[in-house]
């Protein structure tokens, strides 16, 4: 009978202890709910279950009423390891703000997607913690534009002008300008992003920053003639930011590079380094690879 009551309670407990391993080990948010792209729903969907399909990643979704300030938008951020931005609308309620400031500084990992990069364009925290943004209202009050000039050394353009711009989407090219970050360490030196918007004359304190990947803005497909950035880290305080301005579409969140730098960006952000692999079906230099989503 002992030996019997001592062989169930070793297969519970194997049993718990096997549960227990199966549970992520890093919580996620994304904020949602307002967003100029009406594809908003779906991209939040994708990028929910792409970070969950690594398996390092429980993913809760907190969604704003649909217009306006909304008051009761109040996560309590410290649940999470990673907070993840798919948002673009009015302001978050004041408490909320000052829960999210303290929350990256106090050394939570924040990822901004595409759009969010639009977003707070007066909330000058915000705009620290991003490093650049697009249009809300930005212009050479906001910072300086920053890219890269041919030679690849790093431009701080004072220049005047509005922030945020783009041309037609289309297919194109990035290249890895930090081949030893977590983030970017075992890509290909360059490779093919899916159709997508690429964001130029983005400008913003741009402290603190330092880019991992760059994508040329070229003039004949209206673009600004830059190497522009399209995958950096911002530190703040004791947080990590990891900020791409790629994903506008369904298309191009179904990129395999896109979704890599999601997630692996994801963990960075949470805990400074990166465990998940490059996928054998990564894009190449000269070649898309792009995985349709299946719910």
């Amino acid at each position: 009978m002992l030996r019997y009551v001592l062989a169930s309670f070793t297969a519970a407990a194997f049993i718990l202890t096997a549960t227990a391993q199966a549970e992520p080990a890093l919580k996620a948010l994304i904020a949602d709910g307002q967003n100029n792209h009406g594809n908003w729903p779906q991209t939040t969907k994708m990028m929910k279950k792409y970070l969950e399909d690594t398996k390092l990643f429980s993913v809760d979704v907190a969604t704003t009423a649909k217009q306006g300030t909304d008051e009761s938008f109040q996560p309590d951020f410290g649940k999470y390891n990673v907070v993840i931005s798919n948002y673009n609308g009015a302001p978050w309620p004041k408490e909320t703000r000052e829960k999210f400031i303290d929350y990256v500084k106090g050394g939570g990992g924040f990822v901004v997607v595409h759009a969010a990069n639009n977003a707070f364009g007066d909330w000058k925290e915000y705009n620290d913690m991003i490093g650049l943004g697009g249009w809300g209202g930005r212009n050479e009050k906001s910072g300086p534009y920053v890219y890269l000039d041919e030679a690849g050394k790093l431009v701080r353009d004072e220049a005047q002008g509005g922030g945020g711009h783009h041309g037609p989407q289309h297919p194109f090219q990035l290249i890895v300008r930090d081949a030893e970050h977590p983030v970017t360490k075992g890509m290909p030196r360059a490779w093919m992003h899916v159709n997508d918007e690429l964001y130029d004359l983005l400008r913003g304190p741009g402290e603190n920053m330092h880019i991992l990947a760059t994508a040329y803005s070229d003039k004949a497909k209206g673009g600004s003639g830059r190497h522009e950035p399209m995958i950096f880290t911002v530190e703040y305080g004791q947080g990590r930011v990891l900020h791409t301005p790629m994903g506008h579409g369904n298309d191009s969140q179904e990129c395999v590079g896109f979704i890599t730098t999601l997630t692996r960006g994801a963990e960075w952000a949470a805990t400074g380094k990166v465990t998940l692999p490059i996928p054998d079906d990564f894009p190449a230099e000269e070649k898309t690879s792009q995985r349709k989503f299946g719910e």
